[in-house]
C-alpha cells in the first residue's frame, strides 16, 4: 500500500432496528469528517450485512467464515485503516447486532485504531466502555477522545424536533476525535506495513 494514500476510516452504525436513531449521528459525524482532506471517510451500516448469529464451528481467530455475508463484512473491515463506532446504549452495553458483527471476524481488525460516537443514557458512555474491552480482544487500539450525545440532546431530537444544528457544541467534540483517528490510522498503517 502506498503510504501517501489517505487512510480509509469507516463510520460504523452499530444498530439495526427499524426505528433506530444511529443513522442520524453517523450522518452528522460523516458530514463533519468529509470536510477534511487528510483521510477518506465512509459510512458502514450493519443493516447492509445480513450477518447470521455467530455459530461457526471454529473461532475466527483460527479460521475465516465460509458464510458469504460474513466474508463481505470481513472484506469491508479489512479494507479500512480505522473505525468510528456509532453506538447506542442498550441495557448498559452495546447492541446485540454490533456484538455479533464483532464476534464474526477477528484478524481484519488487528492493530487499527477506533474511536466512538455514543448516544443515550449517560451519553452512551457505558456502551463505549464495554466496546473498549471487546475491541481490546480484537487488537484494536481504542482512543481517548469520543463524542457523547446525552439524554438532553436525545430528548430534543426525539421529542422536540431538534437537529444537530441546535446543539453546536457537539460539533466541537468531533474535531479532537477526527484529529486522533486520522493520526493513529496513519501511524498504525505505517507500522503494519513495516
Amino acid at each position: 500500500m502506498d503510504m501517501t494514500d489517505k487512510p480509509r476510516i469507516g463510520i460504523i452504525i452499530g444498530t439495526t432496528r427499524p426505528a433506530r436513531f444511529g443513522h442520524k449521528p453517523a450522518q452528522w459525524f460523516y458530514d463533519i469528517a468529509r470536510q477534511r482532506d487528510d483521510a477518506d471517510f465512509e459510512i458502514v451500516d450493519l443493516r447492509d450485512y445480513d450477518l447470521p448469529l455467530f455459530a461457526e464451528d471454529r473461532s475466527p481467530i483460527f479460521a475465516p467464515s465460509e458464510n458469504p455475508e460474513v466474508r463481505r463484512w470481513s472484506d469491508k473491515i479489512a479494507s479500512l485503516d480505522g473505525y468510528i463506532f456509532v453506538t447506542a446504549e442498550y441495557n448498559h452495553s452495546i447492541s446485540a447486532a454490533l456484538k455479533n458483527a464483532l464476534d464474526s471476524i477477528y484478524p481484519e481488525f488487528g492493530r487499527k485504531p477506533a474511536s466512538f460516537v455514543g448516544y443515550g443514557a449517560t451519553g452512551g458512555s457505558r456502551a463505549v466502555e464495554h466496546l473498549r474491552g471487546i475491541l481490546a480482544e480484537l487488537h484494536v487500539a481504542t482512543l481517548k477522545q469520543a463524542v457523547h450525545i446525552g439524554m438532553t440532546e436525545m430528548m430534543g431530537f426525539l421529542m422536540h424536533g431538534k437537529t444537530f444544528a441546535d446543539f453546536p457544541y457537539l460539533d466541537q467534540t468531533a474535531g479532537p476525535v477526527l484529529d486522533d483517528i486520522v493520526w493513529w490510522s496513519r501511524a498504525l498503517r505505517t507500522a503494519r506495513a513495516a
